[in-house]
């Protein structure tokens, strides 16, 4: 497969670009740094590697003549201008499933922290303020009622999560669907008035653009979290960040935004708030997992082989 020729479209992985480097001629991002190199060597690319947050344009894509299929390490595939992949017989490639449990997880971990003041109690050790008094009371979290924007295996995942708990689980999306136990809500709005915490977890892109807005923070109000471990524009940030000042919620627990790495210092200051730097797959375990399926993907195709797991558009 050395001759097989692939443009990298992002700062990727040693865990997939090292083992990428050694079965493939990878040109590292050419559209950003050397756009007269990158038409050079335009007609010989046949395949794109890139990770969740990539941007796959429609231009891009017309750019190169011999470009057969786009491989994306992440579940996440918005950036990826999939309809004009499509138009010219690309196939499209992400890595599901072998993440389902660590962004579950974080989604747990962050409801415990917003709810329990975690951050703020560890800060409270260190900055030596427990001499002087105890820290204010925090919120139960078990028995609280949770829910689901989005119900795919992610929100599946976390749902059984919560039951552990003893969280009732209810859930919005496009319908309601058959065979699971939990109550089905038709609006974010609805389902935001009936919990305590609601986790956002759908998929990017258009169709879900601040698909969370002032409306929905109104509904879930003052006893209220949100928890975004999704996409940042699914939520309207502007909108929860003065909600967040304005007290029309209770907290937020954060793991995604709308510019990443960009996060307004607003919300730096508010203590109700608990900020990661998009790290719902980030251990090593997954990230090996999820380099080894795009790796997995990208042979298959140069095999003449079909693809593992290409995005639903492509099966």
């Amino acid at each position: 497969m050395s001759a097989y020729e692939v443009l990298a479209v992002a700062k990727l992985s040693p865990l997939l670009a090292q083992p990428l480097s050694r079965e493939f001629v990878v040109h590292e991002r050419l559209h950003e740094t050397d756009p007269a190199r990158l038409a050079e060597v335009a007609p010989r690319i046949r395949a794109i590697v890139g990770g969740g947050e990539s941007r796959v344009s429609r231009e891009l894509i017309a750019s190169l003549p011999a470009l057969e299929m786009i491989s994306i390490m992440g579940v996440g595939y918005d950036g990826v201008d999939v309809a004009a992949a499509l138009e010219r017989g690309i196939r499209v490639s992400h890595t599901p499933d072998v993440l389902n449990d660590d962004v579950a997880d974080l989604a747990l971990a962050l409801m415990l922290s917003v709810s329990r003041r975690l951050v703020q109690a560890d800060q409270f050790v260190r900055s030596g303020q427990w001499a002087q008094g105890p820290l204010p009371l925090a919120r139960k979290f078990s028995g609280s009622r949770l829910g689901l924007v989005g119900i795919g295996r992610i929100g599946q995942a976390i749902a059984q999560r919560a039951q552990a708990f003893g969280l009732s689980v209810a859930y919005t999306a496009r319908s309601a669907r058959a065979g699971l136990p939990y109550h089905y809500l038709p609006t974010p709005a609805a389902l935001a008035a009936e919990v305590d915490f609601l986790v956002v977890i759908t998929p990017g892109g258009a169709a879900t653009r601040h698909l969370i807005n002032a409306e929905v923070l109104q509904a879930l109000g003052p006893q209220g979290y949100l928890i975004n471990v999704a996409r940042g524009s699914v939520v309207d940030q502007d909108a929860l960040l003065e909600a967040l000042q304005e007290g029309v919620i209770a907290g937020a627990g954060l793991d995604v935004f709308a510019n990443e790495p960009d996060v307004p210092q607003a919300f730096w200051s508010l203590p109700q708030v608990v900020l990661t730097p998009h790290i719902g797959s980030a251990t090593g375990q997954t990230r090996q997992a999820m380099a080894d399926l795009a790796l997995a993907n990208l042979r298959a195709h140069a095999a003449g082989q079909p693809l593992p797991t290409p995005v639903p558009e492509c099966r």
